[in-house]
């Protein structure tokens, strides 16, 4: 068995791994240290889960100096907050018992924090482009220093529009660094960066996940619209800790108050909520207190979380790629997971597609929650109460309607509606008048 002391990971490093309870590298891992550790340009091909963070991080905390003030020395570029803040985390033990320091900036946070820290001296800067590009416009990062360089998933770069500022970036750092690369494509904008900035790379690469029998079952269900949050709910259920994917950003928001309503504990993550938010609802899916996570696509490229038990694609994917990436947040490290589509009819012919290019039985089926198990049954959460005792959003007497008029709406006017926006003015006339006879000493009417 290759030991990480095998590849050449230095002795501090290995002490952290095994406290962490990482003993044996993965194939990606074995394949791609060595290189990093001489200081090769490499680019590598590997799917979420096979380990490539560390495969491309002990190389470079190890190589890493001791940064000056603003100019780090080496840099990680990610295309999502989440994914940046995620490589810091993984990386941090290591860098701080090879006495390093490593920070992640994005946007959607203050630029107080991170410019301090960037002049006490960061060694090793993970960064998403946009907000790199703005501490460098305000001359708070210089890039000159910068000897070793990752672009990690930098397909995703490409989709997300983020190509020519990795370009402009890549263009800053200098001319000798190494430069590793990581892209589950390799062509089109990607192709143009090998090209450009890597120097007769080595290749290493992990097969995309497959479609394995043994430990993902793959359910195809015909679920109509209105159907689709009753039919999450009752798998959330019965399955456990499950990741729900949406296409758009309202729809994370609008499904999660939806399973809510179900008394499903749940939390959007999505591009326009705010970092703390989208750590808050990682932390509280990590640890249980939230049984489902609905999330978009892009928001979702850097979540890691053990031991999700089903990925349910309450959106279609756009094609048997995001099927697989979204497929494989479930049965890692060896254990079993559950895949559910909701099909509506309009939907068969493209999921039919999906399952032939994936080798699947093709075939959409009817619901069937009950062969997941028994169902645990979700308290309906009650109001939160005032201090007077009353639920929030409604007085006392008001029924089950917030205007408290039995279900009729309130007016002005003594509860009669205006007539007009004349009527209005004219009422405020009359007071102003009244206000003029008091303060002369005439009567009150």
């Amino acid at each position: 068995m290759t030991t990480f002391a095998d590849l050449g990971v230095p002795e501090k490093m290995l002490s952290t791994l095994r406290q962490g309870g990482i003993v044996e590298p993965f194939p990606i891992q074995r394949m791609t240290i060595p290189d990093g550790l001489k200081g090769r340009d490499i680019l590598g091909r590997a799917p979420t889960g096979s380990g490539k963070t560390l495969a491309f991080g002990i190389p470079v905390v190890t190589r890493a100096g001791s940064a000056r003030p603003n100019h780090p020395r080496a840099l990680i570029l990610a295309p999502t907050r989440e994914l940046a803040s995620q490589i810091e985390e993984e990386l941090k033990p290591l860098a701080r018992v090879m006495n390093r320091w490593i920070l992640a900036i994005y946007g959607g946070v203050g630029y107080g924090g991170q410019r301090s820290r960037l002049a006490k001296g960061v060694d090793v800067l993970v960064a998403c482009p946009g907000r790199l590009e703005d501490l460098i416009d305000q001359g708070t990062v210089s890039l000159s220093d910068v000897s070793t360089v990752v672009v990690d998933e930098a397909d995703r770069m490409a989709d997300m529009g983020f190509m020519p500022a990795v370009r402009r970036i890549l263009d800053g750092v200098r001319g000798d660094a190494q430069t590793i690369l990581f892209s589950a494509t390799l062509d089109g904008d990607v192709s143009e960066i090998i090209r450009r900035y890597q120097k007769n790379p080595v290749r290493h690469q992990v097969e995309d996940q497959q479609v394995d029998p043994g430990k993902l079952a793959h359910h195809f269900w015909k679920v109509e619209h209105p159907e689709r949050i009753g039919v999450t709910a009752d798998v959330v259920g019965r399955t456990g800790s499950t990741l729900v994917f949406v296409r758009t950003r309202h729809g994370a928001d609008r499904v999660a108050k939806q399973l809510a309503r179900h008394g499903v504990s749940t939390a959007p993550i999505h591009g326009r909520r705010s970092q703390s938010q989208r750590e808050t609802a990682l932390e509280r899916f990590r640890d249980g207190r939230i049984r489902a996570l609905v999330a978009t696509d892009v928001a979702a490229r850097g979540i890691h979380v053990d031991d999700v038990a089903c990925v349910i694609h309450f959106d279609p994917p756009e094609n048997h790629k995001t099927y697989l990436h979204r497929s494989g947040r479930t049965a890692r490290a060896g254990a079993t997971g559950v895949v559910l589509s909701l099909v509506q009819g309009n939907q068969a012919r493209d999921a039919k597609r999906i399952q032939r290019e994936l080798g699947l039985p093709v075939g959409i089926h009817r619901a069937n929650p009950t062969e997941f198990g028994d169902r645990v049954v979700f308290e309906t959460p009650e109001p939160t109460q005032r201090r007077d005792g009353n639920p929030r959003g409604r007085s006392p007497g008001s029924g089950n309607r917030r205007n408290g008029n039995g279900g009729r709406p309130r007016h002005g006017n003594n509860g009669r509606p205006a007539k007009s926006g004349r009527g209005k003015n004219q009422h405020r006339k009359g007071n102003s008048r009244r206000r003029r006879n008091r303060q002369r000493g005439g009567p009150r009417s």
